[in-house]
């Protein structure tokens, strides 16, 4: 090999070498971004809370985790997100949601969140639920709860109700009770009192921020482990 043929051939392998990592790091590039848009798509999203309906369990400013995959049944006391069933929220609230395109791009906030709400599963299809016996308690299925996740001096619902929740539908109410425009309230809603399982987006199973709030959420709510097949 000549002198002027060892030159080219030394000169060229740096430029190969160079746009073979730029087509790597592009590679891995869209690699993660397919992976980030799969993930919060279909399998996770993040949800910021945005009123005081779930307090104390869940705060205005926090965070949560929802788990969206498909065979993650919902049961009693799961707290969901949900699409608004229809007139749920009034349109000038879903008006001025205005979602960070950062965070949506990362993840870490939905696009849609504006016409989306968070609240507790109290009755599945098939319940009876009614408010309230003698001491005040909301019951399933003739069964009252013990619902330690409201406030001591909160009374469980100061409306009186009795629903039977259609198949495939829920019955949702937030922690929140003198605070929470929930089923109780919802009944000449267009889309009326119950939450189609259609229009569950998931169920939160973790508080991640803020950190020193950090806990894990669902796998099952003890207020509910007495209640009996409808």
């Amino acid at each position: 090999m000549s002198s002027s043929e060892k030159s080219t051939s030394s000169s060229t392998r740096p430029k190969r070498s160079v746009w073979r990592s730029v087509r790597e790091f592009l590679v891995i590039i869209v690699v993660a971004l397919l992976a980030s848009y799969l993930l919060k798509t279909f399998v996770v999203r993040s949800f910021h809370i945005p009123s005081a309906s779930m307090e104390p369990t869940l705060q205005v400013g926090d965070r949560v985790m929802v788990n969206q995959l498909f065979f993650n049944d919902i049961e009693r006391g799961d707290v969901v997100v949900f699409d608004d069933p229809g007139g749920w929220l009034p349109p000038g609230l879903v008006a001025q949601y205005e979602p960070n395109p950062v965070l949506v791009f990362l993840g870490l906030q939905p696009s849609d969140a504006g016409n989306q709400l968070i609240k507790r599963v109290v009755g599945v299809g098939g319940d009876t639920v009614e408010c309230c016996d003698a001491d005040g308690r909301v019951l399933v299925n003739g069964e009252p709860l013990e619902e330690d996740y409201i406030n001591p001096d909160t009374a469980p619902s100061d409306v009186e109700f009795s629903v039977t929740v259609p198949a495939d539908h829920f019955w949702v109410m937030g922690d929140n009770r003198a605070n929470s425009l929930d089923s109780r309230y919802n009944e000449l809603s267009e889309g009326g009192a119950f939450v189609p399982a259609s229009a569950v987006v998931g169920e939160v199973f973790v508080l991640n921020w803020p950190l020193d709030r950090f806990a894990w959420m669902g796998g099952g709510e003890p207020a509910f482990d007495s209640v009996p097949a409808p």
